[in-house]
């Protein structure tokens, strides 16, 4: 139980895709303009990561070694076009918002990434938790930068106009080099909180007086 719950919560956090494995920069810079595109965006590869997750698991003993790769990016073309289909039938106005980045999402680093590191190499429900993980970890990042930038570019959340915020907006926010900007502070900032405070050890191994001390030095420190 513990063991599933660390392979769930590891792709917000610690392995979150964008922030710290830097993957999936091309959608995460191009659909974060506004809150819906963003959170369309990730959902939508989170349903991919689950599904091809899965069925890489399921298939990892019957796919040839010589051709894992040619047949990860097949089943996961299948699944992005499932979801291509639905969001075009039930959901054109996100369809057209996400455009070319939606059937991209077929060579997205991210979903082949965890195809070739862990659904190969582990169980179905593992692997489902996995691609859960990183997908919601993936659309969690999304949604922290369109917040930013649509928020303080646009004056507006989801699309609805936000008083007083609006007549003090940084448009430069909504631009490629505002996402560029606010990419960079997100990073630093996941980087600083996830550092753990170094312990400084005392003690003579390795110090070249060790012989001479005879062990007082880290009995002073201490």
């Amino acid at each position: 139980m513990k063991n599933n719950l660390r392979v769930l919560l590891n792709g917000f956090v610690k392995e979150n895709p964008v922030f710290v494995l830097l993957l999936g920069t091309c959608p995460t810079l191009a659909t974060t303009t506004s809150v819906v595109s963003a959170l369309a965006m990730g959902l939508a590869a989170a349903a991919v990561l689950i599904c091809s997750n899965a069925a890489i698991s399921l298939l990892r003993k019957i796919i040839p070694d010589k051709v894992r790769i040619p047949a990860y990016i097949v089943i996961i073309a299948g699944f992005v076009t499932v979801v291509q289909m639905l969001m075009e039938a039930y959901l054109p106005s996100l369809y057209e918002m996400l455009g070319v980045y939606l059937a991209l999402i077929v060579v997205n680093c991210i979903v082949l990434g965890r195809a070739e590191m862990f659904a190969s190499k582990n169980t179905v429900g593992a692997s489902i938790l996995d691609g859960a993980g990183m997908g919601l970890g993936f659309t969690l990042a999304l949604l922290c930068m369109a917040i930013v930038r649509e928020v303080f570019g646009a004056g507006s959340f989801a699309g609805m106009e936000i008083p007083f915020i609006s007549d003090y907006t940084v448009p430069i926010l909504v631009s490629p080099p505002g996402g560029f900007f606010v990419f960079g502070v997100l990073i630093a900032l996941v980087s600083a909180l996830g550092k753990k405070p170094v312990k400084e050890e005392f003690g003579c191994e390795g110090c070249p007086n060790a012989s001479l001390c005879k062990g007082e030095c880290g009995k002073e420190k201490a």
